[in-house]
């Protein structure tokens, strides 16, 4: 299993945030979307996503958030969350569901705008499911 020293988990941790904040727009350009501040990272779009219906973030407003204040801590314990859970792809998978809504979110360039890249990005991340992770949450 994978643990919490595990350098392997450092890394794919870090891979993640950057595929989920590249390409990303700033708060600026998206005025719909509320809570959008200054440093905005892949936590807003999935609690943007919850609250537009999608239910992607499902099952995380309790058992994470109350000690978590930053966009940042709810995005990386969201993460481990559904890496100890097996449920990376299948939450990423729902808020990719309505890829009009995204376009709110990421620039047009975003590999998740692009049908094979998100086929491709999915396809990896329900590999991790057989992976086990021993992880803090």
């Amino acid at each position: 299993p994978v643990t919490d020293g595990s350098r392997e988990l450092h890394s794919l941790c870090a891979q993640l945030e950057f595929l989920l904040q590249v390409l990303l727009l700033p708060a600026s350009v998206s005025p719909g979307v509320l809570k959008r501040a200054e440093g905005t990272l892949y936590w807003l779009f999935w609690e943007g996503r919850r609250e537009e219906g999608q239910n992607g973030t499902a099952g995380l407003d309790n058992p994470l958030s109350p000690q978590l204040k930053t966009p940042l801590g709810r995005g990386r314990a969201f993460l481990r969350y559904c890496l100890v859970h097996r449920q990376l792809a299948e939450s990423l998978q729902l808020c990719l569901l309505d890829p009009e809504s995204l376009r709110e979110w990421y620039y047009a360039r975003s590999p998740f705008l692009s049908p094979q890249r998100r086929v491709e990005i999915l396809g990896s991340l329900y590999e991790l499911d057989g992976v086990t992770f021993h992880l803090a949450l």
